[in-house]
């Protein structure tokens, strides 16, 4: 087995910066296995079945009328279509960040939050303007404004959920921060520096908005890298521990039952 044989499955964008298709008529078949994306993409959930749900970086969520979910570059997905209806919008990591400058708030993904009936109905009369541009001329500049426009929308609904605008950035940083270094800087002071405050109040903001503190971000981050990795079952055990930036697989298997309770074996034999 080669290399890019044991890593987890990658979908990626064809020659297109930007797709847009339809749950119910699109291509079910890239839901119908473990897989992650090299570019972001948003779900539209317009009308959904009564025991709807996905499965995102080992996360079960059940699935209501008019949520959207987020996902990211580098994250697990999975999900079974029964008839759903709705809109995924496949988008570029340069097309993303360039329409919807929300990239730091979804370093992470975000599943999933609802839209107001009013923020719906705003929503569609984009979509329908997107999907109609999109299967006429397909002007990408047009087509980035609309996106902008639907993103601006639907940021506004998860800023609603953290009125502390300060900390919220913080926060925001810190994810995607850990994200970019986790498998290196493993000491919370590294991250409290890069956000220029000190290592008591950045623990404090953590555990005020998260209820966590910054160091078991970090150990919780590791370990859904190394369900990922276990769940897909190509690399040894000590090379998911080298991946991860352990000295050891000993070190490794140690943190792994710490925070699961189980050993990573026995994880990859169950699958969790």
């Amino acid at each position: 087995m080669n290399s890019s044989e044991k890593d987890i499955p990658i979908h990626h964008l064809t020659s297109q910066q930007f797709q847009l298709m339809t749950l119910d008529t699109g291509h079910p078949e890239n839901f119908n296995d473990i897989h992650r994306h090299n570019f972001f993409e948003i779900i539209w959930f317009r009308h959904v079945k009564e025991n709807s749900s996905l499965e995102l970086d080992f996360e079960h969520h059940t699935l209501k009328n008019n949520q959207i979910c987020i996902i990211a570059p580098g994250q697990v997905f999975n999900m079974k279509l029964r008839g759903e209806k709705g809109y995924v919008l496949a988008i570029s990591r340069e097309i993303f960040k360039e329409a919807c400058d929300i990239e730091t708030i979804l370093a992470g993904g975000t599943c999933s939050f609802s839209l107001d009936p009013q923020s719906a109905e705003t929503c569609n009369t984009i979509i329908s303007l997107m999907e109609q541009e999109y299967t006429g001329a397909s002007r990408i500049d047009l087509l980035k404004t609309y996106l902008r426009a639907f993103c601006i929308i639907i940021t506004e609904q998860i800023n609603l959920q953290d009125e502390s605008i300060n900390d919220r950035q913080r926060i925001q940083k810190l994810v995607s921060l850990i994200e970019e270094h986790y498998t290196i800087q493993k000491e919370t002071r590294f991250y409290a520096d890069q956000i220029k405050v000190s290592t008591h109040h950045l623990n404090d903001i953590v555990r005020f908005s998260r209820g966590t503190t910054v160091k078991k971000m970090i150990a919780q981050r590791l370990l859904l890298e190394a369900k990922r990795e276990l769940s897909f079952g190509a690399l040894t055990v000590k090379e998911i521990a080298f991946k991860l930036g352990f000295s050891d697989a000993s070190y490794f298997s140690r943190f792994f039952k710490k925070q699961s309770g189980k050993n990573p074996d026995g994880f990859k034999v169950g699958k969790g």
